[in-house]
């Protein structure tokens, strides 16, 4: 999965997956962008439901917080976000199908994980009081925090009946094009080190190797749609004062 990672990396700074900003007609066939996110997410979250509830350890507290962080995000994802959006652009088949085969895989690793595979010893009550715990917590829900407040900046761009494209602002869209990306980015991280696990590092670097490449190809997309506006602001792609 690392290794995919590096190749879906690099492939996607030459190929645009073409929904959103990015969309066009060569995906193949599509539908509205609201069924398309829940389609492409809820799997993530039925898959793990499946694994906690088949699990011995399903009532371990430390694993429960665990599959509790992780269902909180795709509850939001799968059957929140989807409903709230206002653009009415399709989604290409192709891509939600692709995104239904790594999110179930990474269901499968996230969850085969904390339930299955871990060492039966390893997430007693002790973890809670751990660095990792605390920091990991910490940076998860900042992570969660600027997503979810950078999305509602976005949704609120337009007035109703409006289709034009505006530059996002406040929040953390002052220092960077992508800060929804930005905000998913931190939050895997967060999850990576709470569980202090290879399975979240591997999702947290398929996050990076999605997103980066993606909030690149926005900001080019801005710098044509919107020139000098947008390039004195000076903002950086996703990663704050760095890229």
């Amino acid at each position: 999965m690392i290794f995919l990672a590096v190749i879906v990396f690099i492939a996607l700074y030459f190929v645009k997956a073409g929904y959103g900003i990015m969309r066009n007609g060569h995906w193949g066939p599509q539908i509205p962008n609201k069924w398309g996110w829940l389609l492409m997410e809820a799997p993530v979250f039925i898959v793990m439901g499946i694994l906690w509830w088949k699990s011995e350890r399903r009532f371990e507290p430390v694993c429960l917080i665990f599959f509790s962080l992780f269902q909180i995000h795709y509850l939001n994802r799968s059957f929140i976000y989807p409903f709230l959006l206002k653009g009415k652009s399709p989604m290409p088949l192709s891509i939600i199908l692709m995104g239904v085969v790594f999110n179930v895989l990474n269901a499968v690793m996230q969850g085969g994980w904390i339930f299955y595979f871990s060492p039966s010893n390893m997430y007693s009550l002790r973890w809670l009081y751990t660095p990792q715990f605390i920091f990991g917590t910490f940076i998860f829900f900042m992570g969660m925090y600027i997503n979810m407040r950078s999305d509602y900046i976005i949704r609120h761009l337009r007035k109703p009946g409006d289709t034009k494209h505006y530059l996002p602002r406040g929040g953390m869209f002052r220092y960077v094009s992508s800060a929804n990306y930005f905000g998913e980015i931190v939050e895997w991280i967060g999850f990576a080190i709470l569980t202090w696990s290879l399975a979240g590092t591997v999702f947290a670097i398929w996050t990076f190797a999605n997103l980066v490449p993606r909030a690149n190809a926005i900001y080019h997309r801005y710098e044509d749609m919107f020139g000098e506006e947008f390039v004195k602001e000076k903002r950086k792609r996703v990663i704050p004062f760095i890229y």
